[in-house]
């Protein structure tokens, strides 16, 4: 418990000491910009002090300077539009190709001056105090590219994130898979061996003259222990299906279950008259089914009804057994299949899960909690594709 517990703390320590890291990441993108954005409106905020200078000096011949002229040519970067009292566009430099044969449309003019005003609000150009035109200008390429930078490392870290947590996932899986086949090896192992002792003992009972009902109901239950090493025995490893009647192999396993319950439980099974065909295997369908009526029953407290009904749905087979116990919470619905989830005071909290495993990747059918009510019951549904 310790050493889950220290395993629990490093992990979230990780993940904050991460969160922390891509947070300063981000800040830092962010203030870069807004530093890059003030550095702009500081070049076009000189640029309107520069330009007066043209203005006041229109004789060709009188010298300027050369100080206002690189001002004004030193702008190579940032998109502009210089505009009279009246709207009307004078003059416009580094706009993106096309846009330039545009502005003599003044819809085209007022949105793009509009989109400008929503990046920086506008500059005035003043001569001898009084305004003569407005500076309207807009984020250059270089800072257009910058603002998408934090979306695309956030997109970078939630798609590493994705390969991390993906990576795990499958590390986990094949743990407990093989985990799974080891215990189930080893089971059908261990259950082998008191077995064929059981079958040696049994033919020496036939030749003590013991009653012949004794020995029948013996058989019956090394037959079923057989069967039982048989399924532990193929869990791990991929198994043969074969076209299987449904209807037939869930009779035999409710029989089974039926005459090894207590009177205090109720039976129903409700079938159709014909046969369903699926590709299954028999050992390890029937184990699905016993594990979901061994639930039902549990769930109930060993008194109550339980009821099992086949039914064909469009290309399925649908398999619903429903009990009157306890009942679950919607939010349990997908969790009681997780390996080691269990209500039971004693339990390992492996029979839903591997029901799952054995419905869903050796069968390529579907099971479910199909609904429940707390205080009324539960109904669990497997799918099964049907062939002819």
């Amino acid at each position: 418990m310790q050493l889950t517990n220290n395993k629990n703390a490093i992990r979230w320590l990780m993940i904050m000491v991460s969160f922390f890291i891509i947070s300063l990441i981000l800040w830092n993108t962010y203030r870069f910009f807004q530093s890059f954005k003030e550095e702009e409106r500081m070049k076009m905020r000189i640029w309107s002090y520069a330009y007066p200078d043209l203005l006041k000096n229109t004789d060709l011949e009188q010298d300027i300077g050369e100080l206002p002229i690189q001002v004004i040519q030193g702008n190579t970067s940032t998109p502009m539009v210089l505009v009279d009292l009246n709207g009307k566009v004078i003059s416009s430099n580094n706009l993106s190709p096309g846009t330039e044969e545009k502005l003599q449309d003044s819809v085209y003019v007022s949105k793009l001056l509009n989109r400008f005003k929503n990046e920086y609000m506008p500059i005035e150009v003043k001569v001898d105090g009084k305004v003569v035109n407005t500076i309207y200008y807009g984020n250059s390429e270089l800072l257009n590219k910058l603002k998408f930078y934090p979306m695309a490392l956030l997109l970078i870290i939630l798609l590493f994130a994705a390969v991390v947590y993906f990576f795990y996932r499958s590390s986990r899986i094949a743990a407990q898979n093989k985990l799974w086949t080891g215990m189930a090896k080893e089971t059908a192992h261990q259950i082998g061996t008191p077995l064929s002792s059981l079958v040696g003992w049994t033919e020496i009972l036939k030749s003590e003259n013991v009653n012949p009902e004794y020995i029948t109901e013996i058989e019956k239950d090394i037959t079923r222990l057989q069967t039982i090493t048989d399924r532990f025995s193929k869990v791990g490893s991929l198994p043969k299906l074969e076209r299987r009647d449904i209807v037939k192999e869930t009779k035999e396993s409710y029989t089974y279950l039926k005459s090894r319950t207590s009177d205090l439980i109720n039976f129903d099974l409700d079938t159709p008259n014909e046969s369903l065909y699926v590709e299954c295997n028999p050992q390890l369908l029937s184990w699905t089914i016993e594990n979901l009526v061994k639930n039902a029953i549990d769930a109930m407290k060993g008194k109550g009804n339980v009821s099992v009904k086949i039914f064909p749905k469009d290309k399925y087979v649908n398999i619903n057994i429903t009990d009157t116990g306890k009942g679950l919470p919607k939010a349990l619905y997908r969790k009681v299949f997780e390996p080691g989830f269990t209500s039971k005071k004693r339990g390992w909290g492996l029979g839903l899960s591997l029901a799952k495993r054995i419905v869903e990747e050796y069968h390529n059918g579907k099971i479910r909690v199909l609904s429940s009510e707390i205080g009324k019951g539960t109904t669990m549904q497997i799918s099964l594709r049907m062939v002819p």
